[in-house]
């Protein structure tokens, strides 16, 4: 039997994962006005972000200590051939307000090459994995990116960011719009981009987003059939960059739209 590393790292990534997620369920703040500090406007930092990466940075260093590893909070730690990438808390906005819509991210590049990735949304009861070559996966059933070839049934989310002008956000949602298509905006990246892997939405667009933000997502986007911007080679490694991720059927007519290559 041929020893399969990505596979065995994605098995204890999800056990892992799942520890972290239960981690930051426990400390979720009930409903109510935004518990945690700014880091920026719209931008909050919660007790739960930095202990569940330190529970997921310490698990993967006992696991596997010849790896790389990455977090939002204290960036990069470790350097290896493998490099493992978490997001703590994807969607601190929501989570900060005690609202379902966060994730525990956790990806895996093999030098510059996106090879897994688990995320889990603890309150929604949803696990999304994907290796390289493997497929694709909700809750352990296989998923693929959205049918639709018509972007006036489509359903477009974008991110928003206060690094953003307000132009350009509202540029880009007016192009979305005349498209036809119905505009979204959840509050989480990972999710969001989750969301196009397996069809629940037909693109998403965040004009500057993290690699933490995103590493786990385009494991899964690759796998279910997604278009994806060329988010690495545009600067996503080493900063914030655009990412547009769609439907097949429709990326093109999307990415005409935001300007955005895909």
């Amino acid at each position: 039997m041929t020893f399969d590393p990505i596979a065995v790292r994605l098995e204890a990534a999800r056990s892992v994962v799942r520890d972290a997620a239960q981690l930051a369920l426990s400390l979720r703040p009930a409903p109510g006005g935004p518990s945690g500090t700014l880091k920026g406007r719209q931008d909050y930092l919660t007790e739960a972000d930095g202990a569940v990466e330190a529970l997921v940075s310490r698990r993967i260093q006992e696991l596997f200590p010849e790896d790389g590893f990455q977090g939002e909070e204290n960036g990069t730690t470790r350097q290896g051939r493998f490099r493992w990438v978490v997001d703590p808390i994807d969607g601190t906005s929501n989570y900060a307000r005690g609202r379902d819509r966060w994730c525990v991210s956790l990806g895996l590049l093999e030098g510059d090459d996106p090879v897994a990735g688990v995320i889990e949304a603890p309150a929604l009861g949803e696990v999304f994995t994907a290796s390289k070559g493997r497929g694709a996966f909700l809750n352990g059933k296989p998923i693929k990116a959205s049918p639709i070839t018509n972007t006036q049934e489509a359903m477009i989310e974008m991110g928003w960011s206060s690094r953003v002008p307000a132009e350009t956000f509202n540029e880009k949602i007016a192009a979305i719009m005349a498209l036809g298509a119905m505009p979204r905006s959840g509050g989480s990246g990972a999710l969001a981009l989750a969301d196009v892997a397996c069809g629940r939405s037909d693109g998403y667009l965040e004009i500057v987003i993290q690699l933490w933000d995103v590493a786990a997502a385009l494991a899964l986007l690759a796998e279910s059939g997604a278009a994806v911007s060329p988010f690495l080679q545009t600067g996503g490694l080493t900063g914030g960059a655009t990412i547009l991720a769609a439907a097949p059927g429709v990326a093109k007519a999307l990415s005409a739209a935001v300007d955005v290559e895909i």
